[in-house]
């Protein structure tokens, strides 16, 4: 019985494994990958569902009217905002897994719309409630989720689609890098001088270590003289004296052992304690980040193949097709021409290019409406006389009446949407098409010839109609000459007129003052210069803090909440990290050239800087007024630098700009040990240049500051459109950070670190301290003991009261500073009433100024 039992469970065991190693070959199989490119199409269908209810909910049939009351509207601001959230996550996963090359190209294009509508809302929701930083805990808990899904996600495509780009920047300024340390030479060995002081001291510490050297000798050596002549005692112990004595010190070693372990059990069957396998990554996690990795090469092989396939499509259809859609072209044409003259007398006028040439031919226009359509542009052009007193007095009516009703229809209204209509027609496209289409046939997830062919025959026909546009000009030329040689002179007249010049001013070019010279000269003479600097190796989730619980109930009592670490990462994440990964959204989206970071010392604003350029594969150029002191002396250079930052930060987008120590900047009085350095040097021509940043310019500035109270706040507000007040983290960011650092620098979180007690007295410390405090306690030599000594918390209070905390008068000042800044004035306005008091006051002076 006992071997049949053995048998059974070894044939269940092998059975199990043969089932593993089919569902692993099932998995490899093109079939078995379609199961999980299934999911994520799933996954896509229930993104889009949502996004189709939410555009239904944006863009209804009946506007809606103006919301009065200003918690109301914001309150679905707020829903807006974090449903869309949602859709963004959906979407960002699903474009990162899914193999189809075509999918994949409208995948992106709804996701970047995604991501602008939220940058969208989140710029009303600014504007609306005069904060930078907004609490949902109640939005949370009616739609059920919890404050993880409120994370912005960063989407990985801003590095993975520009892998080879970013290796080549990274291997030139390497290069450049090594030819600056080669070209300076090492410094000659100098012996220093020494004060007598200093040597005397040196002798008196080499003197005493030798004298307590041999004092420990001599006292060795007489403490084994000692144990030669002591005599043995005769023990008093028997052997089972002995025994008992081993027994009690092994019994109670061994049940303090098992008590461990009984409440370690207990705590994690309570769900107090994580249990110690799930810490360790499981075997389906890894095989899942496996198969992830697999998924993105497949992606690269499937987009290599769609590239060629686009261009042998497009030369079999210009090659196939060219002729046949030309000549079709002519015939239509030559039809037109005939219509018009049988219609009204005369051959037409053909269309400009910039109208859109023979496409106004091809539309469902008779040839009546077609004539009639043009002859109205035309008078348009040339009815560009003044207006008479009459109509001037019509309009002010009109425009009174216009004023009236939108006395009467006063109230909270959406801005307009750069990014609603886009979003509309690509949802339908995904909806017509992608959603019903059969793709049993497809298991691999490759590019489809069809529609190829249709989005390229349109690419062909745009390329053909030029041509025959130029063609069918000149024959209509020679139909007129050779039909209407009655009507020389009108033929003449009839000509095609130059349009002048819309702009009536053209506008000043910035001038080049490097056009003979290579980026890469530049990029090696600013890494000289030490401007262009390489990026920590640093990530936005490595900025650690936990979410703002309270927020929301705070402000229902009418006190204003600190924000939390959280809440400025996802501020980071919208300012900066998602507008300058994504160039359809930076063109789009509200534009945001600067961005100033105030906050204590340590509270991680530089760490912010770097993880930004990491996050989006962004060059970072250092303009610190200590880091430009000295270089490029004078007017001539000064405007020499800023152009070499600005051209190669355009060329090389995206980039980071950064201004340490920006208060130094617009300094209300220069110290006298800083005079030397001329900190105030870019405070006119700075600015200038950030006027020239457009909107297709990739180019964002960020300033840190520990100390804004000693700048000028309406030079330094001027300057940096957005202003981030960075808090010193709260108790529960405290912990996470005790922890997660300790864990980081080698040193095991285990029940006797009371982390709790830690993060209770660390208040008012910053990151930065606690990363000080750990690296002077968690040393090498003590991981190594911490086997038979665990880590407590009493051994970090020492190194954490050698440090000042931030104190609550320091945190008060930076609160009242903010408060002196536009949107700060602008929230304590709002908070009492003095806004909406003001706002019909406004209206009767306008009435009043245009009367006068």
């Amino acid at each position: 019985m006992h071997f049949s039992y053995i048998s059974l469970v070894f044939n269940s065991v092998r059975f199990l494994f043969i089932c593993l190693e089919t569902l692993n070959i099932y998995c490899s199989l093109p079939g078995g990958r379609d199961m999980s490119q299934r999911t994520y199409n799933e996954l896509w269908a229930d993104a889009q569902l949502e996004l189709s209810r939410l555009l239904t909910e944006e863009l209804p049939v009946e506007p809606p009217r103006p919301e009065k009351d200003r918690v109301v509207f914001f309150q679905r601001l707020a829903v807006l905002f974090v449903r869309y959230i949602q859709i963004f996550r959906q979407l960002e996963t699903v474009y990162d897994q899914v193999v189809h090359p075509q999918k994949r190209r409208v995948i992106r294009a709804i996701l970047d719309g995604v991501i602008g509508r939220v940058l969208e809302l989140k710029n009303e929701m600014v504007e609306k409630e005069f904060s930078e930083y907004h609490y949902m805990d109640d939005v949370l808990n009616d739609l059920k989720l919890t404050p993880a899904d409120l994370e912005i996600p960063i989407p990985r495509y801003f590095i993975m689609d520009r892998t080879k780009e970013l290796q080549q920047r990274k291997t030139m300024l390497a290069d450049s890098l090594k030819m600056v340390e080669v070209a300076e030479s090492p410094e000659p060995l100098m012996v220093k001088d020494m004060s007598q002081e200093k040597a005397i001291k040196i002798i008196q510490v080499a003197e005493r270590a030798r004298q307590g050297r041999l004092r420990a000798k001599l006292n060795e050596e007489s403490r084994n003289m000692n144990w030669m002549y002591r005599t043995k005692e005769p023990g008093t112990a028997t052997i089972e004296f002995a025994t008992v004595c081993i027994q009690k010190v092994w019994r109670g070693y061994i049940q303090r052992k098992r008590t461990k372990i009984a409440r370690e059990e207990e705590m994690i069957f309570l769900g107090m304690v994580m249990d110690p396998k799930y810490q360790v990554p499981c075997p389906a996690e890894i095989s899942a980040q496996a198969y992830e990795a697999c998924t993105r090469i497949k992606q690269e092989e499937h987009y290599e193949d769609y590239q060629k396939s686009l261009v042998a499509v497009t030369n079999q259809l210009r090659d196939v097709e060219g002729q046949e859609i030309s000549k079709t072209m002519k015939d239509q044409i030559r039809q037109w021409f005939i219509e018009c003259r049988d219609t009204t007398g005369s051959f037409p006028d053909y269309p400009d290019e910039e109208d859109g040439g023979s496409a106004l031919i091809f539309a469902v226009k008779n040839p009546q409406q077609l004539m009639e359509e043009i002859a109205a542009k035309e008078e348009e052009e040339a009815n560009n006389k003044p207006k008479g007193k009459e109509e001037k007095k019509e309009k002010g009516k009109k425009d009174k009446g216009k004023d009236d009703e939108e006395e009467e229809e006063a109230g909270l209204k959406m801005l307009p949407s750069a990014f609603l209509s886009d979003l509309e027609v690509d949802n339908k496209t995904c909806v017509d098409f992608w959603k019903t289409r059969n793709e049993t046939r497809n298991f691999n997830q490759r590019h489809e010839v069809e529609l190829i062919k249709d989005t390229k025959r349109k690419v062909i026909e745009a390329e053909i109609r030029v041509q025959v546009d130029e063609q069918m000009r000149q024959e209509l030329a020679e139909w007129k000459l050779a039909v209407d040689k009655d009507k020389g002179g009108k033929t003449k007249g009839n000509a095609k007129k130059k349009k002048g010049s819309k702009s009536g001013k053209k506008k000043k070019k910035e001038k080049d003052l490097t056009a003979d010279r290579t980026l890469e000269s530049l990029c090696q003479e600013l890494v000289e210069q030490g401007l262009l600097k390489q990026a920590n190796n640093v990530r936005l989730q490595d900025y650690m803090g936990d979410y703002s619980y309270l927020g929301t109930t705070l402000r229902q009592n009418d006190i204003e909440p600190m924000p939390s670490l959280s809440d400025v990462r996802q501020v980071l994440s919208l300012y900066a990290i998602l507008p300058l990964g994504s160039q359809v959204v930076h063109e789009k989206a509200p534009l945001i050239k600067a961005m100033l970071l105030a906050g204590p010392a340590g509270v991680g604003k530089k760490m912010l800087v770097h993880a930004i350029c990491q996050e989006t594969g962004a060059n970072l150029f250092d303009l610190s007024p200590l880091n430009t002191a000295g270089k490029y002396p004078g007017k001539s250079g000064l405007a020499m630098m800023l152009h070499m930052v600005f051209k190669v930060a355009r060329l090389l987008q995206p980039s980071v700009i950064w201004i340490e120590d920006a208060e130094k900047m617009f300094y209300k009085k220069v110290p006298k040990e800083e005079k030397e350095l001329e900190p105030k040097r870019l405070k006119k021509d700075l600015p200038k240049s950030l006027k020239l940043i457009k909107g297709e310019d990739r180019v964002l500035i960020v300033g840190t500051t520990k100390d804004p109270l000693s700048a000028d706040i309406k030079s330094l507000c001027k300057m940096y459109s957005k202003i981030i007040l960075i808090p010193r983290p709260d108790y529960r960011s405290r912990y996470i950070l005790w922890k997660q650092l300790i864990k980081m620098q080698g040193g095991d979180v285990t029940t006797t670190l009371d982390l709790s007690s830690l993060a209770k007295i660390s208040d008012g410390y910053t990151p930065g301290h606690m990363v000080q405090v750990i690296q002077s306690t968690v040393t090498m030599r003590r991981i190594q003991q911490q086997a038979h000594r665990p880590l407590t918390a009493a051994e970090f209070v020492a190194p954490l009261a050698k440090i000042d905390p931030v104190f609550q008068e320091e945190e008060e000042a930076l609160k009242n500073w903010y408060a002196k800044t536009p949107l700060g004035k602008k929230r304590i306005k709002a908070a009492t009433g003095k806004e909406e008091e003001e706002a019909p006051v406004k209206g009767k002076d306008a009435k009043k100024k245009g009367k006068k």
